[in-house]
C-alpha cells in the first residue's frame, strides 16, 4: 500500500499560556512534534510526511528545518476535517493517508505498524480505547449488530445514553484516499464548535458502504495528547516511565524510576546503576560497571567502564576515561577530557581540560584550556589563570608534576615532567622538568602585636 502520513499540527495550544506553539513544547528534552515525526518515519510502508501548520509556522519550520517534510498551511484553523483537507493536493497520489497529531506524543512505532497491518487498504481505520471517565472524548457509536455507524463529540452527545459510552475516538485514523477526496468536500461545520470535524468522515463512509475498522489500544495512555501545562506533566512522567522500564528490562539498575529523568539518546553497557534524582541530558553514553551517585547531572557525555561518579556532580560535554572517580560536588564543563584512573574531587571545576590517567585534582581547584599529564598532583586550591580579559591562554603541564596547594599558574604557561611547584606560588614563567619551583613573600613576624579594638560608639 501507498502510505503517507499526515501530522496535524496547527494548534495555537492557548491552555499552554505560552509563547512557544504548543507542538515546540518540550517533552524529555525534545519538542512533542519531534517525538510524533520519529514514531512516523520509521513506519515501513512510508512513502512521505506532510505537516499541517498555523499558529507559529515559521518558528515550527526552523526547529524541523533539513527534515524531509512536506509544510502546510491550514488558514483559519476551522478543525479538523478543514486541517487534512489543507493538505490533501500532497497525498492526492497514495493509497491511504494515516492521520496523526503533533500534540500526541506517546504513540510509539509498532502500535502504528499494528494499525497500518490489520486495516485493508479500502477500509477506514479508528484507533480506539476504552475509558473509565470518556469525557472530552468522542464516543464510537455502533448498531444493533455492533458496527461502528459514527462518532459523536463530547460537546455534542445527545442524551446519557451516549455521554455514558465508554468506548471513544483517540483521534488516529486510516483513511482511504480515494473516498476521502469526497468525503472531505461535503464535511459541514453542524456542531457545538462550529468547527469541520474530520470525525464526520465516518457517518459518510458507512452512508457510502465503506467498512469501518476499530483497533483498540490495550493502554489508551499512548494516546494521551497534551493541552495544558498539567496534561504536558503527566505526559512527561509516562514517556520517562516506559523508557525507564524498558532500560531497566536491559540491565539499567535504577534506585527509584520515579526519580529519575532521561532527556535524550541513552545507552549503557552491563550493571550500571543510577541512584535518585539523577538526569540525563542530551546523548549518554556508559560503559559497564558505571555508578551514578544522586543528583548528579550528565550531558552529552561518554563515560567508560567502572568510573564512578559522586553525589551532586554536574558534567557536561565530556569524556571520562575507565575507572576515573569524580565528585562529589563537581563540574566537568565540555571539551574537558578525563583520563584513566584520574580523580577529580569536590568542588573542583575543569573546563576543556585533558587529564591524564592517574592524575589527581581532588579539593576546591579551577582548572581552565589545560592540558595535564598523567601521575599529576593538583593541590587544593589551584587554579589555572587562563583569561587575561580578553583572550583564553592555555597552560601545558607534563607528567608526575607535584602542584602545591593555593597556586596559581598564570597562563600561557609550561611546566615540565616531573616538576615540583611550592605550596602558595604564584608561577608566572615556564617551569623546567625536575627540581623545585616557589613564589612566596618571606615570613614575618611581628611581637607583640595587638589587633584593632572597634572603638566604642558615643
Amino acid at each position: 500500500m501507498i502510505t503517507d502520513v499526515v501530522i496535524l499540527a496547527a494548534g495555537k495550544g492557548t491552555r499552554m499560556r505560552s509563547a512557544l506553539p504548543k507542538v515546540l513544547q518540550d517533552l524529555a528534552g525534545r519538542p512533542l512534534l519531534e517525538h510524533v515525526l520519529e514514531s512516523a518515519q520509521a513506519l515501513s510502508e512510508l512513502r512521505e510526511l506532510h505537516v499541517v501548520l498555523g499558529h507559529g509556522a515559521e518558528a515550527v519550520r526552523a526547529r524541523f528545518e533539513g527534515w524531509n517534510l512536506h509544510w502546510w498551511l491550514q488558514e483559519g484553523q476551522r478543525g479538523t476535517g478543514d486541517a487534512v483537507a489543507a493538505a490533501a493536493a500532497g497525498f492526492a497520489d497514495a493509497q491511504r493517508v494515516l492521520v496523526l497529531y503533533g500534540d500526541v506524543p506517546l504513540l510509539q512505532t509498532e502500535t502504528l505498524q499494528a494499525f497500518l497491518d490489520t486495516t485493508p487498504g479500502d477500509q477506514l481505520g479508528i484507533l480506539t480505547g476504552v475509558l473509565a471517565d470518556p469525557r472530552g472524548y468522542g464516543r464510537m457509536l455502533r448498531d444493533s449488530a455492533d458496527a461502528i455507524v459514527g462518532i459523536r463529540e463530547d460537546r455534542d452527545c445527545r442524551d446519557e445514553r451516549e455521554r455514558a459510552i465508554v468506548e471513544v475516538n483517540l483521534g488516529v485514523m486510516i483513511l482511504p484516499v480515494a473516498p476521502l477526496m469526497s468525503w472531505l468536500a461535503r464535511l459541514q461545520p453542524h456542531n457545538a464548535q462550529g468547527e469541520i470535524y474530520l470525525t464526520d468522515v465516518v457517518a459518510l463512509a458507512v452512508a457510502d458502504g465503506v467498512e469501518v475498522r476499530a483497533f483498540g489500544l490495550v493502554d489508551p495512555s499512548e494516546a494521551a495528547g497534551v493541552n495544558d501545562p498539567i496534561q504536558l506533566e503527566a505526559v512527561e512522567r509516562l514517556y520517562q516511565k516506559r523508557q525507564l522500564q524498558r532500560l531497566m528490562l536491559a540491565g539499567l539498575r535504577v534506585r527509584d524510576a520515579s526519580r529519575v529523568d532521561i532527556r535524550g539518546a541513552f545507552r549503557c553497557g552491563t550493571d550500571c546503576i543510577l541512584d535518585v534524582n539523577v538526569i540525563c541530558e542530551g546523548r549518554v553514553q556508559l560503559g559497564n560497571r558505571v555508578r551514578v551517585g544522586a543528583g548528579v547531572l550528565l550531558k552529552d557525555v561518554s563515560v567508560d567502564d567502572d568510573v564512578e561518579i559522586l553525589p551532586y556532580s554536574v558534567i557536561d560535554g565530556a569524556n571520562l576515561g575507565p575507572g576515573a572517580r569524580i565528585g562529589p560536588f563537581a563540574r566537568i564543563r565540555p571539551h574537558s577530557v578525563v583520563g584513566a584512573g584520574a580523580h577529580i574531587g569536590n568542588f573542583v571545576e575543569v573546563k576543556a581540560v585533558e587529564l591524564g590517567a592517574g592524575s589527581k585534582a581532588n579539593h576546591l581547584s579551577y582548572l581552565g584550556d589545560a592540558r595535564i599529564g598523567a601521575g599529576v598532583n593538583v593541590g587544593a586550591g589551584v587554579i589555572t589563570c587562563n583569561y587575561d580579559g580578553a583572550n583564553k591562554h592555555r597552560t601545558e603541564i607534563g607528567d608526575a608534576v607535584f602542584i602545591g596547594s593555593d597556586s596559581q599558574l598564570i597562563a600561557p604557561l609550561r611546566v615540565g615532567s616531573g616538576a615540583t611547584i611550592g605550596a602558595g606560588s604564584t608561577i608566572t614563567r615556564d617551569v623546567p622538568e625536575g627540581g623545585l619551583s616557589l613564589s612566596r613573600s618571606p615570613q614575618r613576624y611581628v611581637a607583640h602585636w595587638q589587633r584593632p579594638v572597634k572603638k566604642a560608639k558615643d
